[in-house]
Parts: structure tokens; sequence; C-alpha cells
């Protein structure tokens, strides 16, 4: 990546003067005694881990018969719950000795004051160099372990887990207008444990593997409970239970893998250019390597082939300024303008990047000298991703005018091979900055969005309504119909753009429980997991742009199966190619004589209705003849009153009969119906998501 540097400091040494600061600020003037600490073996790896331990590894040349190891006594259990132990040519490690706090007095601690009925206390002898060593550590707070060697000369390694600060990610993002950023991940790292690192391997894990503190070195001596003796006589003779013998089945265990320490294969990573000519280093490495292995399998599990220090290609290293552990102090620069981070010069100076079993590990390919009260920042990963700025609709409940105005976000992909932790980041673009955000834990591949400021010239309103659409047959079984309809809920958004340069938006819409988006727009992210879905949209210079968002709840309900609802849903069933063809054709055959019982019911309903209206009629010829029925002009009147009751009669009788018949064939058809539908099974699958 190059960037101009007009006016501009670069950012290695910005990052140096940053880590200066970290180192500065650290600093204590008095010193403190160290964690562990031992005369024989100096720390040659440190693997920092993100749940407050990291581990340490010792190695070097011993040459007598014990190492002896101090510690504060509440590091004692850590250290002995953890410690591995190995040379060349196999362990030689007899015994791991450690005192006890029992309360008695010890060699050099002070005489008992003198008791006058007894006389003066007898004066302890003289304490040998060793004892007074010990008796000055025990003021201190520490307790040595002894490690018992069996010979004289010894090539030993020795790994061990202690407390230590977590490191900490910081991250810088330099977005390009083709849709393109650069990413740079540092981590910093923190020395409390009371000793300098002098020229480690240095590993960041990006991972919280389980650890806890034991208490190995405090004696513990369970209650037991107390039996009497009674003199019981056992009665009867207890029966026994007999095996014979049988093979037992031995599985050899398989060989290591071949070069299977990533952990601890930090010089095969450093000399691969330098000495992979050379006789006399490759042995050396080969040697190391079968004692880093054995390590490897006791804290970390053997690493992926190919991975930096497993034996399988690492990287090729080369020192880089912005590598070294704690920089030198340097003039400050006059106030410089914004700062855009540029990449390294040298690639090989980063670390290299590996997952291993669920955590992501970043091998630095150079030693760091990191003193004891002090930090460092060093480079992880410097590379291209897929990115850009962009705006983001997100309301929040921190910052009010967030429900009508977008924040200003950077957006980019996790390209790095790793889990990306949680952290600060820095946004550059043009030459400038623009904001800083903060990170979420970012697994390989996935997609942060960094919101890191306020654009008050663009505007969103949001406009919500229900309704309920759709009817489609969600079960049928025993007889009983099942329909499901759609609760609807539409949102439409409304975005204006006051500024003068088209416009990236992306709309975080907050999901319904259990709703579906129903055609989404167009690019649409749908986040399950987070309940809400991003929405992007393009708006033009002053202009407003509208989108709805039509998300939708399946409602299921039992229904008649004349009602209109299951005329619909059954219908449009019958029609969708997808549907089962067994079940689909006894629901047809069913279908059928359901139509026959509608035809057969409309055609009953029209009779009761003429029926009912010749009943009426004849109801008012009856009631107008018994009042004409004493008047003797009415004669022609009566008569013809009389036929039209004949008529009407005649008619309902006619009536009567057809309705009879059409109850009767409904009867029968409402029978075949049952006995049809009796056998259908079909439950819908899960409705898709779009």
């Amino acid at each position: 990546m190059h960037i101009r540097r007009t006016g501009h400091v670069s950012f290695t040494s910005f990052a140096a003067a940053t880590s200066l600061v970290a180192c500065a600020s650290l600093s204590l003037a008095c010193a403190s005694e160290a964690i562990l600490s031992t005369d024989h073996l100096p720390v040659r790896r440190v693997i920092v881990y993100r749940n407050g331990v990291a581990y340490f590894e010792r190695g070097g040349r011993v040459d007598g018969g014990e190492v002896r190891f101090k510690m504060k006594q509440t590091e004692v259990g850590d250290f002995l719950a953890t410690l591995a132990v190995m040379e060349k040519g196999g362990s030689s490690v007899r015994a791991a000795a450690f005192p006890l706090d029992t309360g008695t007095p010890e060699a050099g601690d002070p005489p008992p004051p003198d008791d006058p009925g007894k006389g003066p206390a007898v004066k302890p002898a003289p304490l040998t160099p060793q004892e007074a060593a010990d008796a000055a550590d025990r003021k201190k707070g520490l307790r040595t372990v002894v490690l018992a060697l069996d010979g004289k000369e010894h090539d030993l390694q020795v790994g061990y887990v202690a407390a230590s600060p977590v490191w900490r990610p910081s991250y810088r993002l330099v977005v390009h207008p083709d849709g393109t950023a650069d990413l740079q991940a540092w981590g910093i790292v923190q020395n409390l444990s009371g000793e300098d690192w002098k020229s480690v391997h240095l590993t960041l894990v990006a991972g919280s593997p389980l650890a806890f503190e034991t208490d190995l070195g405090t004696s513990l001596i369970p209650t037991r409970p107390t039996v009497s003796d009674m003199g019981e006589v056992v009665m009867s003779v207890p029966h026994g239970e007999t095996s014979l013998k049988q093979e037992m089945a031995v599985t050899t265990p398989a060989a290591a893998p071949q070069g299977a320490s990533a952990a601890f294969g930090g010089d095969a990573l450093m000399d691969e250019e330098t000495t992979k000519n050379s006789p006399e280093r490759s042995r050396g490495r080969d040697e190391k390597a079968k004692v880093a292995g054995h390590l490897a399998r006791a804290v970390g599990g053997p690493a992926k082939k190919g991975a930096p220090g497993a034996g399988g290609g690492a990287a090729p290293a080369a020192p880089a300024a912005e590598m070294a552990a704690t920089p030198a102090f340097v003039a400050a620069p006059p106030p410089p303008a914004p700062v855009v981070p540029s990449g390294p010069r040298d690639l090989r100076s980063l670390a290299a990047i590996a997952a291993e079993g669920g955590s992501t590990r970043y091998e630095l390919p150079t030693e760091v000298t990191i003193p004891d009260r002090n930090a460092t920042m060093v480079m992880l990963l410097s590379r291209p991703v897929p990115g850009e700025a962009l705006f983001l609709y997100a309301p929040d409940g921190g910052v009010g005018e967030s429900t009508s105005h977008p924040f200003r976000v950077a957006r980019f992909a996790n390209k790095s091979g790793g889990v990306l932790e949680r952290g600060p980041i820095a946004v550059f673009e043009d030459g400038s900055f623009l904001g800083q955000g903060l990170v979420d834990p970012l697994p390989d591949g996935a997609t942060a969005t960094v919101p890191f400021a306020l654009e008050r010239s663009i505007a969103v309103d949001v406009d919500r309504k229900w309704d309920e659409l759709g009817e489609r047959v969600a079960k049928i079984e025993n007889g009983d119909l099942t329909v499901e309809r759609d609760q609807v809920r539409q949102t439409k958004y409304r975005v204006r753009n006051g500024g003068e340069k088209v416009a990236k938006v992306l709309i975080k819409h907050i999901r319904m429980n259990g709703a579906r988006l129903f055609s989404p727009p167009k690019d649409t992210e749908d986040n399950v997991g987070t309940g809400s879905a991003l929405v992007p949209t393009m708006v033009q210079p002053n202009t407003t742009t509208e989108f709805v968002v039509d998300e939708r709840t399946p409602s299921p309900r039992r229904v008649d199966w004349f009602g209109a609802l299951a005329g619909t849903a059954i219908k449009a069933f019958l029609a969708d190619p997808k549907t089962d063809a067994s079940v689909a054709a006894k629901l047809g055959m069913a279908w059928k004589i359901r139509a026959e019982i509608v035809e057969k019911n409309d055609a009953l309903s029209k009779v009761e209705a003429s029926e009912g209206a010749l009943l009426q009629s004849a109801e008012e010829t009856r009631r107008n003849l018994r009042a004409i029925e004493k008047n003797r002009v009415a004669d022609a009147l009566r008569a013809t009153l009389t036929q039209r009751l004949a008529e009407t009669s005649t008619k309902i009788d006619v009536l009567t009969k057809q309705k009879v018949e059409l109850e009767s064939k409904l009867a029968e058809l409402r029978i075949r119906f049952k006995e049809s539908i009796r056998d259908i099974r079909y439950v819908s699958p899960p409705t898709p998501q779009p």
C-alpha cells in the first residue's frame, strides 16, 4: 500500500511513538519480585492468551543435579499443575520437591523468645549459604520448587502456565474508492512477570482455553469417618465373582505427525533462509523439533502441517523496524496532519496466522525483547480486504438523533484466515482520519459494520402497516383441514439524501419474532441470529428513495371444508405442481364430491327459498278466503282465490318432493365426502426462507 507522505509521518514511526507511550506509561521506577524466576533457564518462548494466563517456555543447558525455581506461593499450584519438562534423549527429572507451609519454624526463621522457667533458648546452628538464601526468599513471600535431575549435564526445556495480562488488539482500516480496503492489526503485549523477556519467540492466541487456579502447593487432609469396632460377626460367607482369563486387545498409539510442534517451532521460522544448507544446524533443528513435539502435545496439541514452526515450511523471516520490542525515545515531531497508515515494506515481518482447535494463533517471525513493567505493540497482519465507507441507519437509544439520521460506518470482510478479537479500529479515507469505532469478535469470512460518526445530511422516515394475506393448506388429518394465513407487517422506509454525492445507505431493519422476509429488496442480508436484516439502497443527490420490507408470520387455523378459505386454499394446493401426486389424486376425488355437495346445497337453497315464498303466498290466500267467507257478493273472488290456493299447494307439493330428493342426495354425498377425506394425510413442509 503506497500513500502520499507530504505533510504526513509514516505509520511505522507513528506506531513506534504509540508503543513508546505505552512503554513509558507502564514503566515503574522500583522493581518487584518476579512471579517465577530461575538462574539456570532463560525464557525462550511466551504464548499470551486472552484469559489472563500465558504459557512460558524456558530452555538451556544445566550443569548440576538440580534446577531451583523461585515463585510466589500463589503460583506454586499453577506451576505444578502445568509443568512439562523434557530433555534431549528423554526426561531426566527424578522429582519436583517443594516446601509446605505448615507453620513450624524453618532454618533461618527468628528464634523463639526466652522462657524464664526454662532458661535461655538454644541458639540455632549457623546457616549454610543455601539455607540463608531460602530464608531471605521466605521473607519476601517466595517459595522454591526444586527439580532433582539425574546426572550433571542437561539440555532442558521447561514449560508452564502463569498469570499474565491479556494482549489487546488494535486495528487500522484504510478505505479506497474501488470497494477495497487495507486492514492492519496490531497486538499490544504487557510484561508484568517481574523479569525481562529477552529475545523471546512471541505468540498471541485469539482465544481463551480453559484455565483455572489450582492449590496443589497446599496440604489437604480430608476428614474421614470414624468407625467403631463393635465386634460384629459375619453370619454367612458372601459369594465372590470370578472372571476367566482372556487376551486383552492392545492398541498401539499412532506415531506423532511429523513437525507437530507449531507452538515451539520458532527456531525453524527464524533460521529457514540462513541455515537451510547447514548440516549441523539441520540436525539441531531436528533435535529441537523432537523435544518441542513432546511439549506441544503437553500444552497445545499438534499444529497443522505447514504452519510456522511446525516443520512444514515456515515463512522466511526478516527483521523490521516496526517489530522492535520497545523503541527508543525520539524527539517529538511537530503536530502532524491526519495520519494514514502505510503497509510494511517487508511482508516477511508480519505474523504467521494459524487456526488450530477453534483458536487463532499469531506467530511473530522475529524475536522480541520486552523489559519488565513495559508494553510493546507489534504488527500482526496487513492485507487488502473487501471494504468500503458508507452509511448505516440503526437507531440507538444512546444517540437520540439516530432515529432520524444514519451513522457513517466502515464495512469490511475478515479475510485474515483467523478470528479478529474485540478491539478499537481507526478508519482512514482519502488521506484523512474519519473516526474510530469498535470491532466485535469477528470470525474468518464474516463482515463487520463499524459506526464512527452521525451523518445529518441524510434523513430516514419509517411507516408501518399490518394486514392478513394468503391462504394455503397446512395440514389434513383425521378429516380436519388446517389452513395457514400470513400476518403481514409492511415497513416503508423513505430515505432522503440532502448531500451532493450518491449515498449508499444500509437500513438495519429489526425483525419480527418468527417472521420471514417476503420478496425482500435486492442484496438484503438477513441476519437471523441477531434478529435484524441489513437492506442496502442507493440514494442519488438531493432525491428521495422509498422501499418496503415485507415480513410475514404464519397463522394456522382449523376451517370448514365448505368455507371460502378452504375453497381458495384447496384450489391453490391442487394447482401447485409440487404437490404430492397421491395426495392430490385423493383430494381431487374428494373435491369433486364437494363440488356436487355445493351444487346440491345451492339447489336446495333455491328450492327452500321458493317453497318459503309459496307457503307465505298460500297463507295470505287462506286469510283472504276467511275474510270473504260470508260475503255473498264475493263469489267470483272466492272462486279465484280458491283456484290460486290449489295451484300454490300443487307447486308446494312439487317443491317438497324436490327438497326431499335433494336432502337425501346431500346426505349420501356427505357420507361419501367424509369417507373420501378420512384417509388423506398431509402436513406442509416449513415455509422456505426467500
